[in-house]
């Protein structure tokens, strides 16, 4: 029994060491065969890469080392990160150089240009048809465009017919840029164009602001016209007829004989007084009354004065009122009415203040005299009583009979007016036919 426990006892200490003989053994063998595995494996992908042919490849204990020379450095950089991917390399050891032979650093570029160069000649017929395809339809929205008709019928105006057919031009260019890329296979590059193209926009549009500003306002004013040519209008303080509109700015004819430009930013957002708009308008004037005078008497001749004048229409009717009164005399303000077309404002409001000057004459109504006396000290009454007396000067004798007050004085301007617009009609934008505001 003791001779059996001895056996195997020994038996059990001689077993781990012979296991362990064999195991080291297995364990030197394996190590060998992946060393070669993966000098192997290495190599297999540098030859399949095909730019490393002066490059060698040793490994010991999953270290790989790699010696030799490269074309560039960067392809002797790619070494460490293609060798790590590999299964079982430890570490990397890269001794390879770029090489110094001109020769072979430019065979690369040799092959990429040839490469790039076949590309070009494969691509070629497919570029070609997306070019023809780019004409084609570029060249019938053109042809579209440049018809009168429909445009000038749905337009208001020249100016919004030249404006349809830029819009309609851009829409064909654009379709056949997305068909073209299309052909090609690239509209991926199309939001690239787009994206760019927003952003150059969005920069010409703050930069240019005020530029598409008053070409909005062109566009809005010659569809909504709130004046015609020869109108007698005021914006922005500038008063005159109106000769053009154009796509930039509102001319207008000053009574001086001056032209006056206004863009048309300006005169969109002005406000706008047009004298032509209806054919009575009003004139207004103020006439000072010696505070002593009737005042009732006083006013209601001057309004009757007014009222019966031949170029003063009815309805509405002449009116005058009291304004004001101070130390020496009653402000009355007088208006009258006139048809425009037939009668000169500033004609007719020149005769009624003369008519009604000799009105309040014949009733021997006073105006008030401005004239001051000045009493000199020491000087007795008959000193200043004599002055006094003289200052009243009697009047000239004035016709009573009405002036003529035709709107013919207006013919020269009108005349003016007429040769500008048929000089240069092209760059009116204006129309007796569009809606008026």
């Amino acid at each position: 029994m003791r001779i059996l426990t001895l056996l195997c006892l020994l038996f059990t200490l001689a077993l781990p060491a012979a296991a362990q003989e064999a195991n080291g053994t297995i364990t030197t063998e394996n190590t060998d065969q992946l060393d070669a595995n993966i000098a192997n494996r290495i190599r297999d992908i540098l030859s399949e890469l095909g730019n490393y042919g002066d490059v060698s490849v040793t490994v010991s204990e999953g270290i790989v080392t790699f010696r030799g020379t490269a074309t560039s450095a960067i392809e002797a950089t790619e070494l460490g990160p293609l060798a790590n991917r590999v299964e079982g390399v430890v570490a990397v050891k890269n001794e390879v150089t770029e090489t110094t032979d001109i020769a072979e650093r430019l065979n690369p570029a040799v092959e990429r240009f040839r490469a790039r160069i076949d590309q070009f000649l494969v691509f070629l017929p497919l570029a070609a048809i997306a070019g023809v395809v780019f004409f084609i339809i570029v060249l019938i929205g053109m042809r579209i465009a440049r018809a009168r008709q429909p445009w000038e019928r749905l337009a208001p105006n020249a100016f919004i017919a030249d404006l349809f057919r830029h819009i309609v031009r851009i829409i064909f260019v654009i379709a056949a840029i997305v068909i073209a890329l299309d052909i090609l296979n690239a509209t991926a590059l199309l939001s690239t164009i787009l994206g760019a193209a927003g952003i150059i926009g969005l920069a010409l549009g703050f930069a240019v602001r005020d530029t598409v500003e008053n070409f909005i306002a062109s566009v809005m004013l010659s569809i909504r016209q709130p004046f015609r040519p020869n109108d007698t209008v005021e914006i922005n303080g500038d008063q005159g007829k109106v000769i053009r509109l154009t796509s930039r700015a509102t001319i207008l004819l000053s009574f001086d004989g001056n032209h006056i430009r206004i863009p048309n930013a300006t005169v969109f957002k002005s406000r706008i007084i047009n004298f032509s708009q209806n054919a009575e308008r009003r004139f207004m004037f103020s006439i000072l009354i010696d505070r002593g005078q009737d005042l009732q008497v006083a006013r209601t001749l001057i309004q009757q004065t007014v009222q019966d004048l031949p170029f003063v229409i009815d309805v509405p009717a002449a009116q005058a009122w009291i304004e004001g009164v101070d130390t020496s005399s009653v402000e009355i303000v007088v208006t009258g009415w006139i048809d425009q077309n037939a009668s000169s404002i500033v004609l007719s409001k020149g005769e009624a203040i003369r008519q009604v000057k000799l009105a309040l004459r014949e009733a021997e109504i006073e105006l008030t005299n401005s004239a001051q006396v000045v009493i000199l000290e020491g000087q007795g009454d008959d000193a200043t009583s004599q002055p006094a007396r003289q200052q009243v000067a009697t009047s000239p004798t004035e016709t009573t009979a009405v002036e003529t007050v035709s709107a013919k004085s207006d013919e020269a301007l009108d005349e003016i007016i007429k040769a500008e617009r048929e000089a240069d009609a092209n760059e009116d934008l204006l129309r007796e036919e569009a809606m008026k505001e």
